[in-house]
């Protein structure tokens, strides 16, 4: 049998996810970042889910997503009840997660062709 590796084309992948960065594609991160389909947005200026403002999702609201997937370091943490009621006011559907768990359901949902951002907070900034 032959096995072979095939990488998606179409959009952006997530390729691994450490504890202090994110490889997407050929590219490691190692400062917060939100990624959509086609694009990236370097520096994202968050470093901790439970200090994440509304001002601080406007270039996640920019992208009008579908759905937001949060990832908020090596484990889950609820940004402040505000942080999340502005996305449910623009009328975008928000998950919070881990970081891998974050990629992991980027992958499935990019692949299926659904309008996914996911930001990722790298803590060690």
């Amino acid at each position: 049998m032959e096995i072979s590796l095939e990488r998606p084309d179409d959009f952006l992948y997530v390729r691994r996810v450490e504890n202090d960065a994110v490889t997407v594609v050929d590219r490691r991160f190692t400062r917060s970042l939100v990624l959509a389909r086609n694009r990236v947005i370097e520096n994202w200026p968050v470093s901790n889910a439970s200090c994440l403002e509304p001002a601080d999702i406007e270039p996640i609201l920019a992208l009008s997503p579908e759905v937001v997937l949060l990832g908020t370091g090596h484990s889950q943490r609820f940004p402040p009840s505000n942080t999340l009621h502005a996305f449910l006011a623009a009328d975008i559907g928000v998950e919070v997660m881990d970081n891998h768990a974050a990629a992991r359901t980027y992958a499935v949902l990019a692949g299926e062709g659904r309008n996914v951002v996911v930001a990722f907070i790298l803590e060690s900034q």
